[in-house]
C-alpha cells in the first residue's frame, strides 16, 4: 500500500510538472497544443518512461529509500536514464517530440518536485509524533519476541514503532531485551495500552497454555481499542517471508490466500505458455551468441541437463547452457556452487552473472515442467538432505518450480544450509500468497535484477 501510494502520488506530480513546463514554454497556446497535437498522450508517455526509470533505480524499493542521499542519487540516475530513453524515442518518432524545450523544462521541474516530495515523505516516516507509525506492544520476551522487535527496528520506514514488551515475570520489568525494554507485566496489559497509546499488540509467546491474558485481549480487540495479531502474521506482513520457527501448521492449513480460482488458473497457464514462446523468440539471437561463446571456449556440449525435483516430487530434467567444465563434479560429487567457484568457465561466469544460462528453460516452461514464477527447483540429492534437517522444506514442492521466484528477488544466491532456510521463508510466503498480481511483480523485479546483474554466481 505504501508503494502504491508513492507511485500514485508521483504519477500526479509528474503530470503536474509536465503541464507546468508546457505552460512556461507555450503560454496561452498550452491548451491548444495539448488538445490538437496529442499533447496529453505525449505527457502520459513521458510520465510512464520516467516512472519506469524510477522503478529500475529502486526509487519504489522501500528499504532502498531509507537514506535521503541515496534517494537523490537514484533520482539523478533515473532522470538521466529517462532522458536517454526518451531522446532515442523522439529521434525514432519525431511526431511525438515535446516542442520548444518542454521536455527539458519538465525534467528540471520533476527533479525539484520529486526531491522535495521525497524529503517530505522521509521526514513524516521518521517522526512518530505526526501519527504515521503504529505503536506496537509485544506480548512475550523470548527469542520470537526479540526477533519481532529486531525486524521492526530494521524496517523503520514500514510504519511501526515498538513501545516495549510485556511478560508474566515481574523480575523482567525495566530490563532491555534489544532496544525497547519490558514495560510491564501481562496482567496489566489493558492499562499499558492506555498509558502508551498502543495501536497493536503482537502475541509472541511460544507456549501459550495458561500464559495468555485471554479475557483482556478479547476485551481489547472487541472494543476496537487495539488490534491483536499473531507474531507469524505480523512478521509475514513486515518482512515478506514466513519465519519457520514461528510457524504453526494450523496457521497454514486455515490460510485461504494460496488458492487460484479456476479462471485465474487457466489464465496463468495461457500466460506461461504465451510468455515462454515470446521469451524464446526474443532471446533467440542472444542464445545463438551464447552457443558460439560456450563452444569457442571449451570442448563439450553447449547445453547441460540435470535432474531436478518438481511439483509433488516429480522428477524432470532442467535445461541450461553449460557454464562449468565438463568434468566439474567428477571428483567432488554433487556440491553447491560457491562464490568464485573454480569449476565455472570464464564464459560461464559471465552468463551466470547475467542469468543467460537460464534462457533454455523456456523449453521447460513450454513442456509444463515449470512456471515462470515459483520456487527454484533443487537437485534430488540436496532435497533429500535438506528435508531431513529443515522443517517444512518439502512444502516447496506443493507448487510448480519457476524460472524466477520471490526468494530470488529478495535474497542473493546462497550456498549453505543457512541460506536455504532463509530462502525457504520467502518460498513459503510465495506459496501462501501466490496470485497473478504477485507473479507480475516478481517478473518485473526479475527484469530489474537481470538488467543490473544482481545475485548470480
Amino acid at each position: 500500500m505504501r508503494r502504491a501510494f508513492l507511485i500514485t502520488a508521483e504519477t500526479g506530480l509528474l503530470l503536474i510538472t509536465g503541464l507546468a513546463a508546457a505552460w512556461l514554454r507555450l503560454g496561452e497556446g498550452t491548451l491548444w497544443e495539448l488538445s490538437e497535437r496529442r499533447g496529453w498522450l505525449k505527457l502520459l508517455m513521458v510520465t510512464f518512461v520516467i516512472q519506469l526509470a524510477f522503478y529500475l533505480f529502486d526509487l519504489y524499493d522501500l528499504p532502498a529509500t531509507r537514506s535521503y542521499r541515496r534517494v537523490l542519487k537514484n533520482l539523478i540516475k533515473s532522470l538521466c536514464a529517462a532522458t536517454v530513453l526518451l531522446s532515442i524515442f523522439f529521434y525514432a518518432l519525431p511526431s511525438f517530440q515535446l516542442g520548444r524545450g518542454v521536455f527539458l523544462v519538465e525534467l528540471g521541474l520533476a527533479f525539484v518536485a520529486v526531491a522535495l516530495w521525497r524529503l517530505l515523505v522521509a521526514w513524516t516516516t521518521g517522526h512518530s509524533s505526526i501519527g504515521v507509525r503504529e505503536r506496537v506492544l509485544i506480548l512475550g520476551s523470548d527469542s520470537q519476541a526479540v526477533e519481532i522487535a529486531r525486524a521492526t527496528l530494521e524496517r523503520r520506514n514500514a510504519g511501526f514503532q515498538i513501545v516495549g514488551f510485556v511478560d508474566n515475570r515481574p523480575e523482567l520489568v525495566g530490563k532491555s531485551l534489544i532496544n525497547p525494554k519490558v514495560i510491564g507485566v501481562t496482567s496489566d496489559i489493558a492499562g499499558l495500552v492506555d498509558e502508551y497509546d498502543v495501536d497493536r499488540i503482537v502475541v509472541a509467546v511460544k507456549d501459550r497454555r495458561g500464559k495468555l491474558p485471554t479475557e483482556e485481549l478479547l476485551n481489547l480487540t472487541l472494543s476496537g481499542r487495539v488490534a491483536v495479531e499473531d507474531c507469524a502474521s505480523y512478521y509475514e506482513r513486515l518482512t515478506g517471508k514466513i519465519a519457520t520457527e514461528m510457524l504453526r501448521p494450523s496457521w497454514l492449513i486455515f490460510s485461504r490466500g494460496n488458492r487460484f480460482s479456476d479462471v485465474a488458473r487457466h489464465v496463468r497457464r495461457v500466460l506461461n505458455a504465451g510468455l515462454a514462446v515470446v521469451g524464446f523468440a526474443l532471446s533467440l539471437p542472444i542464445m545463438l551468441l551464447v552457443v558460439i561463446a560456450v563452444k569457442l571456449e571449451s570442448r563439450g556440449p553447449v547445453f547441460y541437463t540435470q535432474e531436478r525435483v518438481g511439483k509433488n516430487g516429480r522428477l524432470f530434467r532442467i535445461i541450461k547452457f553449460r557454464s562449468m567444465r565438463v568434468d566439474a563434479e567428477r571428483a567432488s560429487g554433487p556440491v553447491w556452487a560457491g562464490e568464485d567457484d573454480p569449476r565455472v568457465t570464464r564464459v560461464g561466469r559471465i552468463i551466470r552473472r547475467l542469468r543467460l544460462d537460464e534462457l533454455p528453460q523456456f523449453i521447460n516452461v513450454l513442456r509444463g515442467d515449470m512456471h515462470f514464477v515459483g520456487p527454484r527447483p533443487e537437485r534430488p540429492v540436496f532435497v533429500e538432505q535438506l528435508s531431513e534437517i529443515i522443517p517444512y522444506y518439502s512444502q516447496r514442492h506443493l507448487v510448480k518450480p519457476g524460472l524466477t521466484g520471490w526468494a530470488q528477488i529478495k535474497y542473493p544466491y546462497g550456498s549453505s544450509v543457512e541460506d536455504t532456510i532463509e530462502k525457504l521463508m520467502y518460498d513459503l510466503y510465495y506459496i501462501k500468497n501466490q496470485s497473478l498480481l504477485l507473479d507480475a511483480m516478481i517478473m518485473f523485479e526479475t527484469v530489474k535484477t537481470v538488467l543490473f546483474g544482481r545475485g548470480g554466481r
